[in-house]
């Protein structure tokens, strides 16, 4: 009987102290959480901030200039070459407001789910010819190479060709800016060897860190780059090219080092192709 009843207690303590321990590792479990949670809050709002902060900068910096020009030409009436000149200025500080209200859009409409596709059949070649007619003035200002290297016969794809052209244009447009001058960038396409293409651009430029480069390719992280700190534009044009890719069933990735240049690589794979 005695013995029953030190097993009795031996079982209960067990119990007890079973017990005690599972609420003390949910507590722990809860902190943890919340401690987890707190510090991506944290992270989220800092780089919603600093998000932020760059529109402010990209919006206010074309805004002051279209205003101040529109002074100086009601300052200056009868000056027909200046306004000219300053009508100019005008109009690209406007097509840079406008580029930007863009990128904020279609950011939006991607992690909204709600930017849909034109789908058609389309050559790749047409493609990559009118993204290099949208670049080649800018690469031409920096006495950038600019070159077109196609190898074998590429496949007709069943894709939105504006939206693969926004791509390219924006990691077009990143090669040239982050390539001094008279560096080199090349675009490049591939049949893939299990159908599809891999379109790549290639670039001389300063280069980034494996963290920089995925860093680069988040929605509202990119801005805190000390790259993208240095140039003007929002910083969503790599998110925005990997959410567009990510719509066609494709992929979009960064190779890069320090000092060593950048090659960004957009897969379609065969369910893009017609």
């Amino acid at each position: 009987m005695r013995r029953l009843q030190k097993i009795a207690m031996r079982d209960s303590l067990l119990a007890r102290y079973t017990e005690t321990l599972g609420e003390l590792m949910m507590r722990r479990y809860s902190e943890e959480a919340m401690r987890a949670g707190k510090a991506e809050s944290d992270l989220a709002n800092r780089s919603k901030s600093a998000f932020l902060a760059t529109m402010s900068h990209e919006l206010r910096t074309p805004l002051n200039a279209i205003i101040g020009f529109s002074d100086v030409i009601q300052a200056t009436k009868d000056d027909a070459g200046a306004h000219a000149e300053y009508a100019d200025h005008i109009a690209r500080a406007g097509r840079r407001m406008l580029n930007v209200v863009s990128d904020i859009l279609d950011m939006s409409k991607l992690e909204g789910g709600t930017l849909t596709l034109n789908l058609q059949p389309c050559s790749v070649h047409d493609v990559l010819d009118g993204s290099i007619d949208g670049v080649r003035a800018d690469a031409d200002a920096k006495s950038q190479s600019l070159e077109v290297r196609t190898n074998g016969e590429l496949p007709l794809l069943n894709i939105d060709y504006k939206r693969v052209r926004q791509i390219l244009l924006n990691l077009l447009s990143n090669a040239i800016k982050f390539t001094p001058e008279k560096g080199g960038i090349v675009l490049s396409a591939e049949a893939s060897p299990r159908g599809g293409v891999v379109i790549t651009v290639s670039d001389t430029g300063a280069g980034m860190t494996a963290e920089q480069a995925a860093t680069a390719l988040r929605p509202f992280a990119q801005v805190q780059s000390h790259l993208s700190r240095t140039q003007e534009g929002a910083g969503l044009g790599l998110p925005i090219a990997l959410g567009l890719a990510h719509l066609h069933r494709g992929d979009l990735r960064l190779e890069s080092e320090p000092g060593a240049g950048t090659r960004a690589i957009l897969t379609l794979p065969p369910s893009a192709a017609s």
